[in-house]
């Protein structure tokens, strides 16, 4: 037995119109918890989307430094070792 869609959304509006309220008391600090449960995913998101979006920035930053420092010596191997030798 198949109901029609008609038959459905009135049993819907039946079962909505005759329920009853609940006279519950949440409080205040379920709200202010849920509030800042919302922010912290909202900052996380947003650090994230920033975090991707400020990266070609970041590496158009240090390619413009490098070039613009032509005197700097290109660390090397052997002083890459030497620097890790000397530390105790």
């Amino acid at each position: 037995m198949t109901m029609k869609p008609f038959r459905v959304a009135y049993l819907a509006l039946i079962v909505v119109t005759l329920a009853t309220p609940a006279f519950a008391y949440i409080g205040p600090g379920a709200g202010i918890t849920m509030l800042s449960a919302l922010w912290g995913v909202v900052v996380a998101v947003a650090l994230a989307i920033g975090a991707v979006l400020f990266w070609p920035i970041r590496a158009l930053m240090r390619r413009s430094r490098r070039k613009a420092d032509p005197a700097a010596p290109a660390p090397t191997l052997q002083a890459r070792d030497a620097a890790k030798d000397a530390r105790p």
